[in-house]
């Protein structure tokens, strides 16, 4: 294998498209490869354009790629202490990556930096959240956009006259471009050093992230598709960017890695475990551009293209479906203590449960506790657990795309929503994340997928 690595690396590096399938891939995708260096010879604008901000907090809008890597970023520095560390004057990021009211309604936005993050500039959640944030705040001077050049939020933020909109390279994809503007903008804001940062991805062990990636395939291909990351409990946010670079990257054509993120061991016969090591939040660039390279050949062992996501547009379609032809129609739904039989019964070897919380963020550890109780209620069944609607653009693509082993629990909130309304639109956001949810389970039918949906406003109820 090793000798396989070594092989490998100077034809990525080349962005040699023929280590995918032919007419797959071709070199303007592979732009994440090279933006390290980029972003190191624009650190210290980044940094002086970061100091002019007056404001105490950011507040990020974005969705994906554009969101989950600066949140693993604020909650590192959050948990480690390092730069500033709580306390001690460091500007807080928010990121909201959700449509829930209830979340989008506690937004203060009365000394924050808006940050609107999207590649495309047509991404629903995002531009639904900046109508909502420029409803209070129609101050230009206090946002700035990430976006591709030429898009429609680019000429939004021209016609508005934001602070500044960041033209990010078009030959990177969202979940591989976290060390590009998308991540490293944020970055600068809270304190970080951007050349280190991508000083450290500059340095990483090329071979041994190759070698990473093709044992992933090689397992997988073996039936060991559960990649367990093993990680510091300060580090745990780094789980949500890593899922969604495996399962969005390799989750196709029937095939595909589970990621499953975990604060403590967990085996299984399904199970190829990866120790995470942590020396200091700027060792996140290091493991963001390790985990790059591994998942790009993972792909090319397991012969998927790494950088498309062909069921990502589907449940998209289904809630605009759904929102044409309001009222929402009225799903069955199972009481929460009818989950643990449901899933002794349905769970086979091999598969693995995905807990989908189309809930108020704030609920993490209850989130990681019940993910634990199904985990031991099934004999330590790989689960895993994520907030709706942001997994859609995370671990979507592998329930629908992936091997048939998703058994899925589509949890919706049963609690009554506080009308939040999206201007220019007929719905409002509890209209929209119910829109949401409705529309992915119609997907995951479609696809042939187990679920079952529950209701519930206490997710202690559940199990």
């Amino acid at each position: 294998m090793v000798d396989d690595a070594r092989a490998l690396v100077p034809r990525l590096l080349a962005r040699d498209p023929g280590l995918w399938p032919e007419g797959n891939v071709s070199a303007n995708r592979l732009g994440w490869l090279d933006v390290p260096r980029r972003m190191a010879a624009e650190a210290d604008d980044l940094r002086a354009w970061a100091a002019g901000i007056e404001q105490s907090t950011v507040v990020l809008l974005g969705m994906g790629g554009s969101s989950l890597g600066p949140a693993v970023l604020e909650a590192v520095l959050a948990a480690t202490g390092t730069p500033g560390g709580p306390g001690r004057g460091r500007r807080r990021l928010v990121v909201c990556d959700t449509t829930h009211p209830v979340t989008v309604s506690s937004l203060d936005l009365s000394d924050a930096f808006v940050l609107v993050s999207s590649k495309s500039g047509t991404t629903l959640e995002p531009n639904a959240l900046l109508a909502h944030a420029w409803a209070q705040l129609p101050d230009p001077t206090r946002y700035a956009a990430i976006t591709d050049p030429g898009t429609p939020l680019a000429t939004l933020a021209a016609e508005r006259g934001f602070h500044r909109c960041f033209a990010n390279p078009p030959d990177i994809g969202g979940r591989y471009s976290v060390l590009s503007y998308f991540g490293m903008v944020p970055a600068a804001l809270i304190g970080y050093d951007v050349a280190e940062l991508c000083g450290r991805a500059l340095s990483t062990d090329l071979e041994e992230a190759a070698g990473l990636g093709m044992a992933m395939g090689e397992d997988a291909r073996a039936g060991r598709d559960k990649v367990t990351i093993v990680v510091p409990h300060e580090y745990a946010s780094f789980g949500l960017w890593v899922e969604q670079l495996i399962a969005e990257s390799t989750g196709k054509r029937g095939t595909g890695c589970v990621p499953v993120p975990t604060t403590e061991p967990e085996t299984g016969p399904d199970r190829h475990v990866v120790p995470l090591h942590q020396d200091g939040p700027a060792d996140l660039g290091e493991q963001f551009y390790r985990w790059e390279v591994a998942t790009a050949l993972c792909g090319h062992v397991l012969g998927i293209d790494p950088f498309d996501e062909p069921n990502v547009a589907e449940s998209k379609k289904n809630t605009n479906d759904v929102l044409a032809r309001l009222p929402l129609p009225v799903l069955e739904t199972a009481a929460p203590s009818e989950v643990p039989a449901w899933l002794t019964a349905t769970v086979q070897p091999g598969d693995y449960v995905s807990l989908q919380a189309y809930v108020p963020f704030g609920q993490d550890d209850a989130l990681e506790s019940l993910r634990r109780r199904v985990r031991d209620h099934l004999g330590g069944v790989a689960t895993t657990v994520g907030y709706g609607p942001r997994f859609l653009h995370s671990t979507g693509q592998l329930h629908k795309g992936g091997p048939n082993t998703v058994v899925a629990v589509q949890i919706v909130d049963g609690n009554p929503m506080p009308p939040v309304p999206i201007p220019d639109k007929a719905y409002d956001f509890g209209t929209l994340i119910a829109a949401q949810s409705i529309g992915d389970h119609q997907s995951l039918l479609a696809h042939g997928r187990r679920v079952l949906r529950v209701a519930t406003g206490d997710l202690d109820a559940i199990g």
